[in-house]
């Protein structure tokens, strides 16, 4: 466990020279050509070999991961340090630190517990508040403020640059540090490209209600590790992006449609239409539900950028949402009833057969269109609606969810199958909920 963490350690501690950048400025990336020379070259055997190497360098004879990891170090470095480089300093000192210095936290962590969520926490916590110090000092040396405002906005950086890394390793690339730094610090990068707005309450309520969801929806198995993080993600970008319209209105989603798929789970599992993975919803389920609506998101934080208008985005945001809702409430619900009908033919089937539906699931699937559409309508004076328009709008948002729901019946009778899985209809029908809930509101 001691080698673990002095390699953490290591590996952070390379983190860190990108702190150096804006000192350096063209020679941004000698320290960490450096570093992987010494390591490739220099190091081949003996402890300081046995403390750093990873699965895979032993049989090598080289140190390939820590080598790796400089050398993305020093391709970022020289991307940022050109003459009106693209790649700010802020976003590249915030990757690196949020992978090295991630691990380093997720490794202290596992010195105590071999529990998922709070190695994730550790990864999480730990590299935020270096990738925070990071931008912090990268400010300081370029002269540019570091006030209140700015904080607000570098915290929401750091967090998400972080939630990513972690969201990354978790899916493909754990020992792959040098990938997963170059791409948290294109993410990073087009977040700054945004400029959001970021007010510190809001940021400060944003994470720890994602949090706090994040870990409820991991205890209770409603989402994977996976899953949770894409979750939280998603929910971070609403509310900052977007706000806490948009937020509470992608968030009612990811609630009720985790609670739905636990309801009377053992009967749904002895029916054979129960959620795959003991209704644990992972990265896939979540992103084919929720990868319109992200875009919409970011699309809606682009608008004043694009010089485009900004309402379209919101529609799409909520017509994705409550197609999402309206599907995940018709199968949850419906797969509990006898006699479900093929969409296509109206003849009965087998409950669990694609395409089929009960009145039942039905009934709840426009429920929970409804409610989107309420939320995503709703909240003035209080709260910026999602969609302005009032009640004709959340009625739009309603009958989108509706029928992006029945395109989701009707693709599952007729095209799901062994080539075109679950996820792709699942997102085909929120994409139909989209469109239908912009054709909507331009006809009313």
């Amino acid at each position: 466990m001691l080698r673990r963490v002095r390699r953490a350690s290591v590996f952070a501690a390379v983190a860190a020279l990108a702190v150096l950048a804006p000192a350096l400025d063209t020679a941004a990336a000698v320290p960490f050509f450096a570093v992987a020379g010494g390591a490739f070259f220099g190091v081949r055997d003996g402890e300081w070999f046995e403390t750093l190497a990873l699965p895979g360098d032993r049989e090598a004879e080289r140190l390939y991961g820590l080598v790796s990891f400089a050398l993305a170090g020093a391709g970022l470095a020289l991307f940022a340090s050109l003459p009106r480089a693209p790649l700010p300093y802020e976003a590249f000192a915030a990757a690196t630190l949020a992978v090295g210095a991630g691990r380093l936290g997720r490794t202290l962590v596992s010195r105590r517990t071999t529990d998922e969520f709070p190695l994730v926490a550790g990864y999480v916590v730990v590299g935020t508040a270096a990738a925070l110090v990071g931008q912090i000092a990268v400010r300081l040396q370029t002269g540019a403020p570091v006030d209140a405002e700015t904080v607000s906005l570098l915290v929401f950086l750091a967090a998400a640059a972080a939630l990513t890394a972690a969201l990354i390793r978790s899916l493909v690339f754990s020992r792959d540090a040098h990938i997963t730094t170059a791409l948290v610090a294109f993410v990073t990068w087009g977040f700054i490209a945004l400029e959001p707005t970021v007010e510190a309450p809001l940021i400060a309520a944003g994470l720890a209600v994602t949090g706090a969801l994040g870990y409820v929806s991991f205890a209770i198995g409603t989402a994977s590790v996976a899953g949770m993080l894409t979750g939280v993600v998603s929910a971070l970008l609403a509310v900052v992006l977007g706000g806490v319209g948009w937020f509470l209105t992608l968030m009612s989603f990811y609630a009720v449609g985790g609670l739905a798929s636990k309801y009377r789970f053992d009967e749904k599992a002895d029916r054979g239409v129960a959620q795959e993975n003991e209704g644990a919803r992972g990265t896939g389920n979540v992103l084919a539900n929720s990868a319109i609506a992200l875009a919409a998101v970011v699309g809606y934080a682009a608008a004043p950028h694009l010089a485009v208008p900004a309402a379209p985005f919101g529609f799409v945001f909520a017509g994705a949402t409550a197609t999402a809702m309206a599907d995940t409430l018709s199968s949850e619900i419906g797969g509990l009833y006898d006699g479900p009908r093929l969409v296509t033919t109206l003849r009965r089937v087998d409950p669990g057969t694609d395409g089929a539906v009960t009145w039942q699931g039905e009934l709840a699937g426009f429920s929970g269109a409804v409610l989107v559409g309420a939320l995503a309508a709703g909240g003035s004076p209080i709260l910026d609606p999602v969609v302005p328009g009032g009640v004709a709008a959340g009625g739009a948002v309603a009958a989108a969810g509706v029928a992006g729901m029945t395109v989701d019946s009707l693709l599952g009778a007729l095209i799901e199958g062994d080539r075109v899985g679950n996820q792709t209809v699942n997102f085909l029908a929120t994409l139909g909920g989209a469109v239908a809930a912009v054709a909507l509101w331009t006809a009313v």
